[in-house]
């Protein structure tokens, strides 16, 4: 039993949840190489262009913690419903935004409503034991996979080729319907996984704890929020600059950008949707993190350095590989982290490392991209993530130096 989870309703409940996951980041997917250039259109600089999808971030990062706590106290289906609800407004006003200030109006909304992952998290958190735990995360991370792998595609397809005549109404009105076929999905396929009686169970037995104390408390946790944050910061920035690089030096529209988003998502979702589960008990979730962190620095400098598009496609499939690789293991370590009353908690403040990093990497790749040169933002977001070597490094020290206190308390629950 998982939290009082039968193994027959774990085992319908895991698909759904995919099924939920795979619709929902569908519809976030298909906006996102279409929002560069519908600020290009509006005369948007790649300095604004990249800070309005930073703005989507920063409100993420301001409210992922506390949907997190809602979902431990509240459940998770009633912050899935809530935040697949404002998404699918964000995505209308999308649509409909005719000015620089309404864009960011949109973005802003959609970071500040978008706590879906982290509940989705907390909720395979639930319903996976200690021996499945990857797996499960593995699930949830190639559901996610898909979805920006489909997303990007369908967008890119949508909005076309022509730099002159692209459509952004339509791809933004599918992206709000997708939202409200999540919500009616979440209604008729997924049950609570959090129950009111584990609710007040646990609060009545823990205290209420912030992002900050738990990352106080939990040294291997912190280790890991920063490697995430360090990790993301090289894919936050493929995705905030990416299609403008694309589009000054390749000349090319959101159908190409989109479909080198599709290389590098398939590739990530191949390693978690199936390698993972053979690749972890072999490895381990540490080193497959760390081969992950090599892999995606070692792409994002054959982005830099591709002279043809090829090359490029190529580098973008080693950041999928890498991304792949370390997400998963990753997402499996920082759930260890968590006790029953406090993983929403815990998956919120690990997410909140992913969410900083979605907000420092636009800010940073446009102004790099004006005043370096366009191959900087890559080879800064290489660098940058190299140092989760240590981060990594740190969670096995951590894990080492905690070891004794586990022992010895083990010992004094035999002689009680």
């Amino acid at each position: 039993m998982a939290d009082g989870y039968s193994t027959v309703r774990r085992s319908k409940s895991l698909p759904a949840l995919f099924t939920v996951v795979v619709i929902d980041v569908l519809g976030f997917g298909i906006v996102i190489p279409l929002i560069p250039y519908m600020a290009a259109q509006l005369g948007a600089s790649p300095t604004i262009n990249t800070w309005i999808l930073g703005i989507y971030s920063f409100f993420q990062l301001l409210a992922t913690p506390m949907w997190g706590r809602l979902s431990d106290r509240f459940g998770r289906r009633p912050i899935l419903l809530t935040s697949m609800l404002g998404a699918c407004a964000s995505y209308v006003m999308l649509a409909y935004a005719h000015s620089i200030a309404s864009l960011f109006l949109a973005r802003a909304l959609a970071g500040f409503m978008a706590g879906n992952l982290s509940a989705a998290m907390a909720y395979a958190s639930d319903i996976s034991q200690p021996s499945d735990r990857t797996r499960t995360m593995g699930a949830v991370g190639a559901a996610i996979g898909i979805g920006f792998m489909l997303g990007p595609l369908i967008g890119g397809v949508m909005a076309g080729e022509q730099l002159h005549a692209i459509s952004f109404l339509r791809p933004a009105l599918v992206s709000a319907s997708l939202s409200l076929l999540a919500m009616l999905l979440v209604l008729l396929m997924l049950p609570e996984s959090h129950p009111a009686e584990a609710r007040r169970a646990h609060a009545a037995s823990a205290p209420r704890v912030h992002a900050w104390q738990l990352l106080r408390q939990l040294p291997a946790l912190r280790w890991l929020t920063l490697a995430a944050l360090l990790v993301t910061f090289a894919v936050s920035t493929l995705e905030s600059i990416f299609a403008i690089w694309a589009k000054d030096r390749y000349q090319v529209g959101p159908r190409t950008v989109g479909m080198a988003l599709f290389a590098l998502a398939i590739v990530a979702v191949g390693i978690q949707g199936g390698l993972m589960r053979r690749l972890a008990p072999r490895y381990g979730e540490t080193r497959l993190a760390m081969a992950g962190i090599l892999f995606l620095a070692g792409g994002v400098a054959c982005v830099a350095f591709g002279a043809a598009l090829p090359l490029v496609i190529v580098g973008m499939m080693a950041c999928g590989l890498g991304a792949g690789l370390f997400n998963p293991s990753a997402l499996a370590l920082a759930s260890r982290e968590a006790q029953a009353h406090n993983r929403g908690a815990v998956m919120g403040t690990y997410q909140s490392g992913t969410s900083l990093a979605r907000v420092i990497a636009p800010f940073a790749s446009g102004p790099t991209y004006m005043h370096i040169g366009p191959s900087a933002p890559f080879l800064l977001a290489g660098v940058v993530t190299l140092q989760a070597l240590w981060c990594i490094l740190g969670v096995r020290r951590a894990h080492a130096a905690d070891q004794p206190v586990r022992d010895a308390a083990g010992r004094q629950r035999r002689i009680r």
